[in-house]
Formats: C-alpha cells, sequence, structure tokens
C-alpha cells in the first residue's frame, strides 16, 4: 500500500502518475483514474477562471482520512491523489485520483468514493470568475446527495 498526497500549484502530468501507480506493481490487476478540469461554464455561466484556497496541514489530513475510509471499505492499494490550487484558467487541469487493486470494481468504487468525499469534506475554497463577478461556490446538492449514497 502506497498513499500520495500532493496539493500544489503546479500542473501534473497524468501519464507520470499512471506510471507512478502501475510501476512495479504486478499484484493490482485494475487502475482508476479520474481527472478533473476547469470548465468553461457552471450553471449557465461563462466562467473565465478558477481559484483555489485551502488550509494547509488540514487538507492533507482530510485527504488521508479520505483514503483511510476508502481502504476500509475496498480492497485497493496505491492510491494517489493531486489537487491543484491558485488561479487556474479554462482547460487546466484540477485534480487527479488514481486507484489500483487487484480487481476493477474496487478500484471503480474506491475511485468515485475519494473523489465525491474530496468534493464535499476536503477544506478547499473555490471562487469562480464569470461575466457577473466573483463567486465563492459551495459544494452542490447532487455531490452531497452523492456522497450520503456511501
Amino acid at each position: 500500500m502506497t498513499d500520495f498526497i500532493s496539493i500544489q500549484t503546479q500542473d501534473f502530468s497524468v501519464a507520470e502518475q499512471l506510471q507512478a501507480l502501475e510501476e512495479d506493481n504486478v499484484s493490482d490487476g485494475a487502475t482508476v483514474i479520474f481527472t478533473g478540469r476547469v470548465r468553461d461554464k457552471n450553471e449557465g455561466q461563462q466562467v473565465h477562471s478558477l481559484t483555489l484556497e485551502h488550509y494547509p496541514g488540514m487538507t492533507e489530513k482530510s485527504l488521508a482520512a479520505i483514503i483511510a475510509q476508502a481502504r476500509q471499505r475496498w480492497q485497493i492499494n496505491r492510491v494517489r491523489v493531486i489537487h491543484r490550487i491558485g488561479q487556474l484558467s479554462i482547460g487546466e487541469q484540477i485534480v487527479f485520483v488514481g486507484v489500483t487493486s487487484p480487481h476493477r470494481g474496487d478500484a471503480y468504487a474506491a475511485n468515485e468514493f475519494i473523489m465525491d468525499y474530496l468534493k464535499i469534506e476536503a477544506p478547499f475554497w473555490k471562487k469562480e470568475s464569470t461575466n457577473d463577478g466573483d463567486k465563492w461556490l459551495d459544494a452542490k446538492q447532487q455531490d452531497n446527495q452523492k456522497a450520503q449514497s456511501w
């Protein structure tokens, strides 16, 4: 089992992250990755950029706790979570979640669980810049409902 958590301003390479999950890993038959990017529209408004802030130290602990919960539910081995902070432009990558497991069902479920809980529990604050000005975003009701289904 290997966990990697990084909160960073710099972009990341999906190929490098995938390689880190799979390198010298002959125990796991499944690797599931998710990447999220800044969209150009949200709730019908044109988005110009997204600024992400966090609480250093607390954020990493929160992500580690989310991964620990996933480990209690599913048989998973390597987990990599990268979340960017700072001002991001349209199309830029925000988040990477990668999970390996001997079985695909566990890898899919754990990856989705980690991403769902990251959206509602991790101490990130998101501010969108739109045509109508800047606005701070709350967790969407659908994200909260999805997390409650776990």
